[in-house]
């Protein structure tokens, strides 16, 4: 699915990039998989869809660009999503910050 001008590959639902798995208001990102490079709305879209061969972002790369905001269509760095207090930086809507559970599936 093409959400605000980047590919987002998954079970995915809107145009904010909630999923199947996770749908809530405040599920509003995709994260790029670090080893195929690919949007997927959380880990298990990338379980059921990406590439069978899941690996983090280590952290010497935390400055790429790897998170969707899909209220917007801004990507943040994994450094400036860990930093964001659970909002865009740019268009101030809120993320849910439960994703921080999951951050082992994301996150070295």
């Amino acid at each position: 699915m093409q959400i605000k001008g980047h590919t987002v590959r998954g079970s995915v639902l809107d145009e904010e990039t909630r999923c199947t798995h996770y749908h809530k208001e405040i599920d509003r990102i995709a994260i790029k998989f670090y080893c195929c490079q690919t949007y997927y709305p959380c880990f298990q879209c990338h379980e059921e869809h990406g590439c069978g061969q899941a690996s983090v972002w280590p952290q010497e790369q935390f400055d790429e660009k790897a998170i969707l905001c899909g209220a917007c269509g801004n990507e943040l760095t994994v450094n400036e999503y860990l930093q964001c207090q659970s909002k865009c930086p740019h268009c101030q809507a809120a993320f849910n910050p439960g994703c921080s559970l999951h951050r082992e599936f994301y996150f070295g």
